[in-house]
């Protein structure tokens, strides 16, 4: 799979590596992402205390020494997040472990200007810091204007998930 290198962002745009100081806005642009997706057969069915289990899940996240979440700030806001994980894959392929990539989403007033751009160039670097060579993702199938982007920044798509109930 050729990668086309991330382009480097607009300079109004900066990343940084989020802290526990910063959970309030993981939990906001998290769950912005699952709500703008509601119409998905996975993501719409958010649980009723989804905010306090989002709390604690992403505080455990923020604190893992096996991942990073960045956020995008432009103008003095944050706009943008991505969470980048280590992760292992079959020991049967290659690359065993690669950086998995989740939980991505821009603010809807500064996408197409570099954001998302900026994120991943930083989450490339930090996995090149830890020894992965690989990024993977999964997005949802009907964010046309997502894969997209996905799309200019060098992702293939290389097999898709299914969904089925088991019969009870």
């Amino acid at each position: 799979m050729a990668a086309s290198p991330p382009k480097p962002a607009a300079p109004s745009v900066t990343v940084r590596r989020a802290t526990v100081r910063d959970l309030d806005a993981v939990v906001a642009l998290r769950l912005a992402l699952l709500r703008e997706h509601a119409s998905n057969p996975i993501y719409r069915r958010l649980a009723s205390d989804v905010t306090a289990r989002a709390r604690r899940l992403f505080a455990r996240q923020l604190e893992s020494p096996g991942e990073i979440t960045l956020l995008a700030e432009r103008d003095g806001a944050i706009v943008g997040i991505l969470r980048c994980v280590e992760s292992s894959g079959s020991p049967l392929l290659s690359p065993e472990q690669y950086a998995y990539v989740s939980s991505v989403y821009v603010d809807p007033a500064v996408r197409r200007m570099g954001v998302l751009r900026a994120l991943l160039g930083r989450a490339e670097a930090w996995a090149r810091s830890v020894g992965l060579d690989e990024f993977r993702l999964h997005s949802v199938a009907e964010g046309e204007a997502a894969n997209r982007a996905w799309d200019a920044l060098g992702f293939e798509i290389v097999e898709h998930l299914r969904v089925r109930p088991v019969d009870r």
